[in-house]
């Protein structure tokens, strides 16, 4: 196990990593307007170029979790950085529609490899009494990455300066911090904490995988292996559920309180903005929690919270200042379990197959954000965004049920500090 002062650095390091990765992810639409002057690209167009970059870090998440289990965290960590930031790059220079699809999926590749090597190397490099604290730093510093792109571009407009400047400061500001963490790892951190039990992952029988097996086999394999384990399986599921619900959440709190509580546009956009900054913040009581309580009572709590949250909401019974209040937690009852959610992943997972666990999981989550808008807006445009709502806080109710269902199966208790090997 690292030691305390390793265990802070790489903590620190793959926050960081976090965050240039959110920026890349959060490239494109804070740049949407210049690229429809610059470039002449429809909305349509935007949307495909945004699109390709989930379907490329979607179609990646296990190939690079495979990749973490058999040859280390810190090859994939360093594929991710450089393609994050040529992608970047390729982004601010780009001079046609064929160049900036080109870009995206660079940028994509980049994107697809942290998660696979993140989780892993919180989980090596900490231990269980700390661990939820870890997490909970690398979710905030994930918030900071999605909000820094708007920022700059913002930035850069006010002063007069072309987007592509602003651009290509995220890439040069991603590639030295790219080359000084990849230095890091190297020089300060042990090979324990970097690279999986063994120098070669072994599969699910136990023995090494063969290098001259078929593609197909070796497909085959990684799903077995994948599927062996219900809880993983059951664990994605609730990751959907809560992407869904975040999602949701981001979408169509703005509209209920336009809507339902009559409130201006501005002030509530205001109100959503304030939520999510709570919903941040709130992350590291998520993480305290998690080491002091263990995984599950917050887990269990922060989706109740959601049901209870949610479904007020909906009823839209609250005087306007009760509604308000709401919608300050609401993005926290989410956001503060998700260290209790990362650590239990990481308590059920083996340390050689952390990252292809952790890849499925980043499948889950990428299967709510893509599922939940548009079923959401049918249910709007149908029943009302009060129907939204309603359909968030049953999201909350089978997030609570699978929850306990997780925990039951594993074995994992409900209540009680998380001792090692749990």
């Amino acid at each position: 196990m690292a030691s305390r002062e390793q265990s802070r650095l790489v903590v620190a390091l793959v926050g960081g990593s976090h965050l240039v990765n959110h920026a890349y992810f959060m490239l494109l639409p804070p740049i949407f307007g210049p690229l429809r002057a610059d470039l002449g690209l429809t909305d349509a167009q935007l949307g495909v170029a945004l699109g390709t970059v989930g379907v490329v870090v979607t179609a990646l998440q296990l190939p690079f979790g495979s990749l973490s289990d058999a040859r280390g965290r810190t090859p994939v960590l360093a594929i991710s950085l450089t393609f994050g930031a040529v992608g970047a790059l390729l982004t601010a220079t780009a001079q046609s529609y064929a160049w900036l699809l080109a870009a995206s999926v660079v940028t994509g590749v980049g994107i697809a490899g942290h998660h696979p090597a993140h989780y892993p190397l919180i989980g090596a490099a900490t231990t269980p009494d700390t661990r939820g604290r870890a997490y909970s730093v690398h979710g905030f510093t994930g918030a900071l990455g999605f909000a820094a792109p708007p920022a700059i571009v913002a930035a850069a407009a006010t002063a007069g300066l072309d987007w592509r400047l602003a651009v290509g400061a995220i890439a040069a500001v991603g590639a030295v911090y790219g080359a000084a963490c990849l230095l890091a790892f190297d020089r300060y951190v042990d090979r324990e904490v970097t690279h999986p039990t063994g120098d070669e992952a072994a599969d699910a029988t136990g023995t090494q995988p063969t290098s001259d097996a078929s593609l197909g086999v070796r497909v085959r394999r990684e799903l077995r292996s994948l599927l062996s384990s219900p809880p993983i399986v059951a664990l994605t599921v609730l990751w959907f559920l809560t992407s869904a619900a975040g999602w949701g959440i981001k979408q169509y709190t703005a509209t209920l309180l336009s809507s339902g509580y009559a409130m201006p546009d501005a002030r509530a956009n205001f109100f959503v903005s304030a939520m999510l900054a709570v919903g941040a913040l709130v992350i590291f009581g998520g993480g305290y929690l998690t080491d002091r309580y263990a995984s599950g009572p917050v887990l269990v709590g922060g989706y109740a919270a959601l049901v209870a949250v949610a479904g007020l909401l909906a009823a839209g019974a609250l005087p306007t200042l009760g509604a308000l209040a709401l919608v300050l937690f609401l993005s926290a009852t989410v956001d503060g379990s998700r260290p209790a959610r990362a650590a239990l992943a990481d308590t059920l997972s083996p340390d050689d197959a952390a990252g292809k666990n952790f890849g499925l999981l980043t499948v889950g989550i990428s299967g709510g954000a893509a599922v939940a808008p548009p079923v959401l807006s049918v249910v709007v445009a149908r029943y009302g965004v009060a129907a939204a709502f309603w359909t968030i806080a049953g999201l909350g109710v089978v997030a609570v049920a699978l929850t306990a269902a997780v925990l039951s199966v594993s074995g994992t208790v409900l209540t009680g500090r998380a001792q090692p090997g749990d």
